[in-house]
């Protein structure tokens, strides 16, 4: 793979532009989350596939769909990486891994082949977070992943669905792809969480006019096995496209206080999950920076 582009802070965020060997261009990102330092914490976020066949209307990622990502060409984005920040070796106290930059983990069978095999190096800093919009076919993806996790990965293992509405239809134009319902998501998440594993996490970007309903997610969910994590629109090309508006102004946490309080009076611990605003510029939050590059250099 070829570096093509390096973008952004080493304090914070870094995103990295690579070119695979068919000509095809990918993103990953570093990120720090201060006050903590490299040291402390380091996070990669990388890529699964080439593009992402799910086009979430608020993802820049699902601007075209090539193919997947193979399990080296995963290693490969890590490798790069740790030569960049750890050139004589990764030494982190948590060396966060996120699959979450373009692409749905739970569609690419390599996935599974490329976590059995971090598994098997016994890194005990690591922890693993994968993310999905949980598409219908996901179940036995998603029950292979919790051998590999009760295996390798035990307590340092979060699973992530992305669901971002309660109104069934409205998440249906959200996310454009035959997915789970949210009855079938509350029953996979109990079969893969383990005692002593990391809470199930429930993500909504909240949007204007994008309803969540907490009652709805009580009587589906449970505060033992599910949290909740509430994050910003950001100021993709695909929202601005499609007229979709933040739901709340995340330079004032307070204008989404009523929701956190709704979720926590039922049971629910809700992490607000704004970070830097300085990553917006930088285009390390959710596939933004290679269409940014598209439009301006590619």
């Amino acid at each position: 793979m070829k570096i093509i582009s390096e973008h952004g802070n080493p304090e914070l965020a870094r995103v990295f532009v690579g070119e695979l060997h068919d000509g095809l261009k990918i993103e990953f990102v570093e990120s720090i989350q201060p006050p903590r330092t490299k040291q402390e914490k380091w996070v990669n976020v990388i890529s699964t596939m080439v593009g992402c066949p799910v086009a979430c209307k608020m993802c820049d990622a699902g601007v075209g769909f090539a193919r997947h990502l193979t399990a080296p060409e995963l290693h490969q984005q890590l490798s790069i990486l740790a030569k960049d920040s750890f050139p004589n070796g990764i030494n982190t106290k948590m060396w966060k891994v996120q699959l979450a930059r373009m692409g749905e983990p739970t569609l690419n069978p390599a996935v599974l082949e490329f976590l059995s095999q971090l598994a098997s190096m016994e890194h005990d800093n690591l922890v693993i977070s994968l993310s999905t919009v949980g598409p219908s076919q996901c179940a036995p993806f998603i029950q292979e992943l919790r051998k590999i996790k009760d295996t390798g990965f035990a307590g340092r293992f979060q699973l992530q669905f992305s669901i971002h509405s309660t109104d069934d239809e409205i998440r249906r134009k959200l996310i454009p792809i035959k997915g789970l319902i949210l009855p079938e998501i509350a029953a996979l998440g109990r079969q893969f969480r383990s005692p002593g594993d990391k809470k199930i996490t429930l993500n909504f970007i909240v949007m204007k006019d994008v309803p969540i309903d907490t009652e709805r997610i009580a009587r589906l969910f449970d505060g033992e096995n599910f949290l909740i994590k509430l994050t910003p629109l950001n100021p993709t090309y695909r929202a601005q496209y499609f007229k979709i508006h933040p739901g709340f102004d995340s330079e004032k946490p307070e204008t989404v206080q009523k929701l956190i309080s709704e979720f926590e009076a039922k049971g629910f611990e809700v992490i607000l999950s704004i970070g830097e605003l300085e990553e917006n510029q930088i285009g390390s939050n959710c596939g933004q920076y290679l269409e940014t590059l598209k439009q301006n250099t590619i």
